[in-house]
Parts: structure tokens; C-alpha cells; sequence
């Protein structure tokens, strides 16, 4: 392999839009990460060769590298979808079964694996561990990223799982690690045990907040405040399920629901909740749910895509909260200070309070929904 050219240029063949849409115009729908990843397949002759796609956030890496020989591999609903609307915007045939969660065991042995390397290293980990079910001794794995978020830990992670690790020359401020001969670990599920004063928490590495519980949701915790009589709640966003599991503690007869964009936060979520009233949701909207059927929402929003902010993806969980909140209902958030939710909110809901605040953190009651 050429590990010393580098692109003179690279053109993309297909229009490639980022979903959910954002208002955000600096927000590119790929990287030059991406462009570089692509480039190094083809010119390596790497392209023609069964291809296991990791990370994809909008299908950069899915329209440029689809043949019957490609299996896409997904973490999050909202990437499958995006990748699926881009797929189809191009018109480019494929299969249901080429798509698959990127943790399942499937059939499929990737002679070339391309990952977008993720913000968090434990995400990266995750990926490292369950990309080496699904390889052999003459794989090769590429890993793509902005050389500004680079961190040493990538390289200790990757060596690992795999003994030969090389970089790449840096391209158009992205660089490219490339990881062959992989090393005959024990695979075992990656997870992390939170033992806190809410009680012991488990949660698949990748999961956000590792090592405690995050400090925004223990301040909603403090303030959760559910209506009389409420019959069904959803905890959205819900992580690894803590808000869900205090609320079950305290009214065991609740139906409550749990949804959250990540496939390891859901299976987290089933560690640490449990009954027969309880359901899961793998989903980034809230299309599993009619209008006014819910009596209650608690959330800590996202409001991150890997390094990048983005409020558009919040706001529209708060616009379908609105729809499916009953007309007594209570939409309980809390969010970062900075971030102003309550303008966009009063645009949504009646009444808008305040429930607590402190320096870093606002908890807002939102009820009587205007759509």
C-alpha cells in the first residue's frame, strides 16, 4: 500500500445532503477525512474488495464505495437514515440486508474496513472491538480523521487489536490510520459500571458520560415533577435509562418509554430498566408515538454531533414533543445555559417556567402544547 501520495484533488460523483436538515450552513454533510478515505481505496485498488463501512454520518462513504460487496454498519438511527435518503437521492440500488447494527453478528467477512473515527475514544474502542468479529488476518482497516482532534489514545487503542499501525501523511488537515494484522483478542462486551448514589448503572463503552452520571440529568433528578394522574411518560433521549429508573422507582405502575438515536444507548438502557410496562425505541423522532398520547416527557436533549453543535436536531425533538404531549401534559427538560432554549420553546408550548437553575444548568416545565 502507498502510504506516501497523497490526493492532488477528489471529486465527489453524487450530491450528498446532511439529515435531519440543519440551519447551520457550516455544517458539512462529510469531511475531507472522508474524501481522503475514499481516495486511498481506490488508489490502493481497495475498492472492488467486500467493504464494511463504520460511522457514516450522512453517506459520504456508502454512495462512493456501494457494490453488492458492501456492508453498512450502523450506531445510530438517524446516520440510517440519512445514509438511506442519500442512497436514494442518487438513485443508487441496494439491499435492506446490506444495512445491519453495527453490533450484530452477521455472516459477512470484510477483507477492507473503513471507519470514520468518532469523537469519543471509547466509541472508537467499541467499533475496534466489534470490527474484529467480523475480520481475518489479511483485513485491513482504515481510519479516517480531522488531524485536529487527534489524540494518542487512538493509537494505543488501535494497537490493541491490531499489530501493525500506521499513519498517513497529513491531506487538507485530515489524515488517515491504517491498521493490519490483527491481534487475536478475546471479545468481550465493553462496558462500563457506574456505581452512584442513584445506584449502580451500566452502560455499553461509546455511551455518553462513562463514568458517572452526568451532572445535568442528576440537577433534572432533583427537580423531577410529574403530573397527577399520568398514566404514560417517555424519557427521550434517554442514555442509559437513570431518568427512566428513578421515575420507575417511584411509580412502579407507570408505562414509561425509553428512546434514544443510539442503538448502545438503548441495549444500555435494558441493563439498568426492566418490566412490563417498560419499552425501548430505537429511533431519532418521536414517529412511534400520535398526537396527544403522552402525559409526560423528561429529557437532556443532545445537542452535539460528534465535535460539532447543533441545536437544529434538539428543536425538532422539542416540536414532536409538542405534538405528542396530551393537552394536561408536562415537557420537562434540562439544558446547558448557554443555550436559550426557553425562545424557541415559548414558540411551542403555553407556559413556560422556570423549574431551577443554577450556574451551568436550567430546568424548564413546558406544558399546554400550541401545535
Amino acid at each position: 500500500m502507498n502510504f506516501t501520495d497523497l490526493p492532488s484533488s477528489t471529486v465527489s460523483n453524487y450530491e450528498i445532503k446532511r439529515y435531519p436538515k440543519t440551519t447551520n450552513r457550516s455544517l458539512l454533510a462529510w469531511s475531507k477525512g472522508d474524501e481522503f478515505a475514499v481516495w486511498f481505496l481506490k488508489t490502493n485498488e481497495l475498492a472492488d474488495k467486500n467493504i464494511s463501512i463504520y460511522n457514516d454520518s450522512s453517506g459520504y462513504l456508502s454512495c462512493h464505495l456501494l457494490s453488492n460487496k458492501t456492508e453498512i454498519r450502523i450506531s445510530k438511527k438517524s446516520q440510517e437514515k440519512s445514509i438511506f435518503k442519500n442512497l436514494e437521492n442518487n438513485e443508487l440500488l441496494f439491499e435492506d440486508k446490506q444495512f445491519s447494527n453495527f453490533e450484530a453478528i452477521t455472516d459477512f467477512k470484510a477483507q477492507v474496513v473503513v471507519l470514520k473515527v468518532p469523537k469519543s475514544v471509547d466509541l472508537f474502542e467499541q467499533y475496534l472491538n466489534q470490527i474484529s468479529l467480523g475480520i481475518d488476518g489479511n483485513s485491513i482497516v482504515v481510519c479516517s480523521f480531522m488531524t485536529k482532534y487527534f489524540t494518542k489514545r487512538m493509537i494505543e487503542i488501535a494497537e490493541r487489536y491490531f499489530d501493525t499501525v500506521k499513519q498517513t501523511k497529513a491531506w487538507k488537515k485530515s489524515r488517515l490510520i491504517v491498521l493490519t494484522n490483527p491481534k487475536n483478542n478475546e471479545i468481550k462486551p465493553l462496558v462500563h459500571v457506574i456505581n452512584s448514589d442513584l445506584g449502580i448503572y451500566k452502560q455499553h463503552y461509546g455511551v455518553f458520560s462513562s463514568d458517572h452520571i452526568d451532572y445535568a440529568t442528576q440537577f433534572l433528578i432533583e427537580n423531577i415533577n410529574i403530573p397527577e394522574n399520568a398514566d404514560r411518560v417517555l424519557d427521550l433521549a434517554s442514555g442509559n435509562g437513570v431518568l427512566a429508573k428513578v421515575i420507575q422507582n417511584d411509580n412502579p405502575d407507570l408505562e414509561i418509554h425509553l428512546l434514544d438515536d443510539s442503538v448502545l444507548a438503548v441495549e444500555s438502557s435494558k441493563m439498568n430498566i426492566s418490566g412490563e410496562n417498560v419499552h425501548f425505541h430505537f429511533n431519532n423522532e418521536l414517529s412511534d408515538f400520535e398526537s396527544d398520547s403522552l402525559d409526560y416527557i423528561i429529557s437532556n436533549p443532545p445537542f452535539h454531533v460528534d465535535h460539532e453543535i447543533d441545536i437544529s436536531l434538539p428543536l425538532e425533538l422539542f416540536k414532536q414533543a409538542a405534538r405528542c404531549l396530551k393537552k394536561k401534559g408536562k415537557f420537562q427538560l434540562v439544558f446547558n445555559n448557554h443555550l436559550n432554549y426557553a425562545t424557541h420553546l415559548n414558540k411551542l408550548f403555553k407556559d413556560v417556567k422556570v423549574a431551577a437553575q443554577n450556574d451551568k444548568f436550567t430546568v424548564l416545565n413546558c406544558s399546554a402544547s400550541q401545535l
